[in-house]
């Protein structure tokens, strides 16, 4: 029984199962779980059998998630994660046992998602955990998932210091995390250089401005993403570090005006930036607005900037199901909002949080049935073998991890095309009327990115 005293969960119970879960696991046999495998597997690797011969998925399987659910954001993940686990469940479960969720509300706070994890780790007994919204909240909890050996899926936070200062610095400790999504922010600033190629070429817009949060994700923004505009032999007059406070902006807009930019680059997931691009849009600042922005994800974003988000542009895993990334992105979309979409609460998409913790519980299933087990405190390794394997083609794109020697161990694979030129982080563009279009890459556009018409 949970602790009364801990902090309120949601549970998923799309089925009734009562049974004392932690001791009839630890109990089974692989014989009896090898059983249970045959042909479940569902994607890259194959497998079934529990090389170490121990664990055994004999019972009900629970999956942690973890979000703010303070934020649209993580109500659209609570609800992708909901649709996943009833899916599975509809399917057999995972290895014909039932799947249940539970959700913890992360606040939005390091120190609130440390406590909310320890209740999911220690009273709940989680075999894994998705979730985890920015980089500060997912970096607080590794040392204690690590120390239960859960696999701890991250389906929210882009930081590469995720990986590269935690998993490849000490991998033995902290080899249980892997990151379903977004790419990295390594790989996202490649991804907004080669969109401001793309500007280029398009509209002859050469000179770029960087404003971000000053936070932990958007260091490689004010850094390796100015290099690489300058090797494009594009202009970057102004970097600039905002609080993640701020809520005005004149100054910012008439600084990068007087810098002469064709477009300013923003990166806010802190910032609510919709002020902002009221103020612009009325003044009719002579630049673009590019980048990231996860307010405007929001699907009533154009109406809560009643209009004025109109040429403002955003990547966002799954595109907003607006495009087949591939063909399970537009299916799943539809079937969120068919059950969300008239909803009270937003929000009405999943939003990129929404598309990736559906595709990480559909993950951590075919890894778990691969490595036949979910015993994490005897078979971590043979289930991070499972993860390894992993070649899903999930709603937000193919997903594959980079390996254990590799500088982004376990993390997300960035897809390319022929041309290199990345593909699972697409940019959508608000147009009048409130719709949305996929402008960039190339091969997911369902529109061509359009300039603000007072730029002329």
């Amino acid at each position: 029984m949970a602790d009364p005293t801990s902090t309120p969960s949601d549970r998923s119970t799309a089925y009734t199962n009562s049974i004392g879960r932690r001791s009839f696991i630890r109990a089974a046999g692989a014989s009896a779980a090898l059983g249970l495998f045959a042909g479940c597997s569902g994607d890259g690797g194959g497998g079934g059998e529990n090389p170490d011969g121990g664990g055994g998925i004999a019972e009900t399987v629970t999956i942690g998630h973890l979000a703010p659910l303070n934020n649209p954001l993580g109500v659209g993940s609570k609800r992708s994660a909901e649709m996943a686990v009833a899916e599975i469940n509809d399917d057999g479960g995972i290895a014909d046992q039932t799947v249940e969720l539970v959700t913890k509300d992360t606040r939005a706070s390091p120190s609130e998602a440390r406590t909310v994890a320890g209740e999911l780790v220690r009273q709940e007994e989680v075999d894994a955990i998705v979730g985890t919204f920015s980089s500060e909240v997912t970096q607080s909890i590794m040392d204690l998932v690590s120390e239960f050996n859960t696999p701890f899926l991250v389906t929210g936070s882009a930081a590469p210091s995720t990986v590269t200062e935690f998993v490849a610095s000490d991998y033995e400790r902290y080899k249980n995390t892997f990151r379903v999504g977004p790419v990295n922010s390594h790989f996202q600033a490649e991804v907004i250089s080669q969109y401001a190629s793309h500007l280029s070429d398009r509209h002859g817009w050469n000179t770029f401005a960087v404003v971000a949060d000053d936070a932990e994700w958007t260091t490689v923004f004010r850094n390796r993403l100015v290099d690489l505009l300058k090797e494009a032999d594009l202009d970057v007059p102004m970097v600039n570090g905002l609080a993640t406070d701020t809520t005005s902006f004149g100054s910012v807009l008439d600084d990068v005006d007087a810098a002469g930019a064709d477009a300013m680059f923003r990166f806010f997931a802190h910032i609510n930036g919709g002020p902002m691009a009221a103020r612009w849009a009325q003044g009719e600042y002579e630049f673009g607005i590019e980048g990231v922005h996860v307010a405007s994800m929001l699907p009533a974003y154009y109406q809560l900037t009643e209009g004025a988000a109109a040429y403002e542009t955003t990547t966002q895993s799954g595109a907003a199901g607006v495009t087949d990334i591939t063909s399970k992105t537009v299916p799943f979309t539809e079937a969120y909002m068919e059950a969300y979409g008239d909803a009270d609460d937003p929000p009405s998409k999943p939003m990129y949080m929404g598309f990736v913790t559906y595709d990480a519980i559909h993950v951590f299933k075919n890894a778990a049935e691969r490595a036949g087990t979910v015993d994490q405190e005897n078979n971590l390794d043979t289930i991070v073998d499972a993860l390894l394997q992993t070649d899903f083609t999930g709603v937000a794109g193919q997903i594959q991890f980079y390996g254990a020697d590799e500088t982004y161990a376990h993390d997300l694979r960035e897809e390319r095309d022929s041309d290199g030129i990345i593909t699972n982080y697409p940019l959508t563009q608000w147009r009048e009327g409130g719709s949305l279009e996929s402008v960039y890459p190339e091969g997911l556009q369902t529109a061509e990115h359009a300039a603000p018409p007072w730029m002329g």
